[in-house]
């Protein structure tokens, strides 16, 4: 079974096109996480056919780790994370759950860096935090990561027996040196990425934002790179 949790905050421009968008020949559950938000994203979501599950209090990590839990419940074996904004591109969903349903592979992430981007998807602060954080990540693991992308499948076992802590915006990037710590089986995919579809960026779309999640990211690569094992 292969669940698809998307957190959203203030999603309601774009939460429907998200959900209706998702290739339902690849996945069995759809689950919409509303992270606290004061619009419609919830009844958005539930009238497209997501399941809705409430995290009221916010943060990224928690909405995500909700999704998790709400998958585990279901019996899940993978989970897929995909943002509810629409700037990343369901179609791809297919390539990141196959190398995991062959076998071959425990986590997938797709790469924005090495696909097709839309002009304005990504800003200049971004682009620089996904590459310093797959040198580092190399520099640590020896572990080829392009990016951070939150489009990314892994398998439900291998999350679930993963020490994670982050509750915000570090949350990928933790997840992704916890899996290379491990040395589960890590493959990267060029995916398509386009602008959001509404709304605006709970990180790059602010400097409190931006600064605040620079500052978790930094905090989590530094907590696990020189943590005990």
């Amino acid at each position: 079974m292969v669940s698809l949790v998307i957190p959203a905050l203030n999603e309601a421009d774009a939460i429907s096109e998200v959900v209706r968008s998702v290739p339902r020949n690849s996945v069995d559950q759809i689950i919409v996480v509303d992270n606290g938000s004061t619009d419609a994203t919830a009844q958005a979501a539930e009238n497209a056919g997501a399941i809705v599950v409430s995290q009221p209090t916010q943060g990224y990590g928690r909405a995500c780790r909700a999704g998790l839990n709400a998958a585990i419940k279901a019996g899940a074996e993978i989970v897929v994370f995909i943002d509810g904004d629409g700037s990343d591109c369901p179609e791809f969903v297919n390539e990141l759950i196959r190398p995991i349903q062959e076998n071959h592979f425990d986590f997938v992430i797709g790469s924005r860096m090495r696909g097709e981007r839309e002009r304005g998807s990504l800003n200049a602060p971004q682009i620089f935090a996904a590459r310093l954080a797959s040198w580092l990540i190399r520099a640590r693991y020896g572990v080829n990561f392009t990016d951070m992308s939150p489009f990314r499948a892994i398998r439900t076992e291998l999350l679930y027996s993963l020490p994670m802590r982050e509750e915000t915006y570090g949350w990928n990037l933790e997840m992704q040196m916890l899996v290379a710590q491990k040395q589960a089986r890590i493959l990267e995919i060029p995916v398509n990425h386009r602008k959001r579809r509404g709304g605006v960026s709970k990180v790059s779309g602010t400097f409190k934002g931006t600064v605040l999640a620079t500052f978790r990211i930094a905090a989590t690569f530094f907590r696990i790179a020189f943590s005990k094992r």
